[in-house]
């Protein structure tokens, strides 16, 4: 058993783990934040994306313990009280989700996205960084439509999602 400590959501947070314990493990058996979704543990799909030290990471190739002294930030770490985040409303206001499922991965990899692009993110670059989620509802329009308006938003651009 190792143990970790890490601040989760903007809280410090510590718990002794196995060696093997992945972050998407720990942070729904250890801490019931379900909103990281378990659905393929090859890396394959992105529904288990988190930000670690803000920067987008599948937590089901990532150690617990490789995580260890980060920043971690899940869905559930978002929105501010009852205020959602840009991203997390804008998936609301385009209708970016179908079932869910996806939806969380989808998210946290958008945020990360517009933080990297910011100004120069566009519609080609929103499909070719979601090439690592998968989303087996859609075709992928208005996800893309959403994580652009959001992306509008977020940096003060007029929002060209409408068209």
């Amino acid at each position: 058993m190792t143990t970790i400590s890490m601040t989760l959501n903007g809280q410090q947070v510590s718990a002794d783990v196995e060696d093997r314990t992945l972050l998407v493990n720990y942070i729904r058996d250890q801490h019931s934040l379900t909103g990281t979704h378990v659905g393929c543990d090859t890396s394959q799909c992105g529904a288990c994306v988190v930000h670690v030290n803000g920067t987008a990471v599948k937590s089901c190739t990532m150690l617990a313990a490789q995580a260890s002294d980060a920043n971690v930030k899940t869905i559930e770490g978002l929105a501010v009280g009852e205020e959602l985040h840009p991203v997390q409303a804008a998936f609301k206001e385009h209708h970016g989700l179908q079932c869910g499922f996806c939806t969380p991965g989808m998210i946290m990899a958008a945020v990360a996205m517009i933080e990297r692009h910011g100004t120069e993110l566009d519609e080609a670059t929103i499909r070719a960084e979601l090439e690592g989620n998968i989303c087996r509802c859609t075709g992928y329009h208005n996800i893309v439509k959403s994580i652009k308006a959001a992306a509008d938003e977020m940096t003060g651009r007029s929002s060209q999602a409408a068209e």
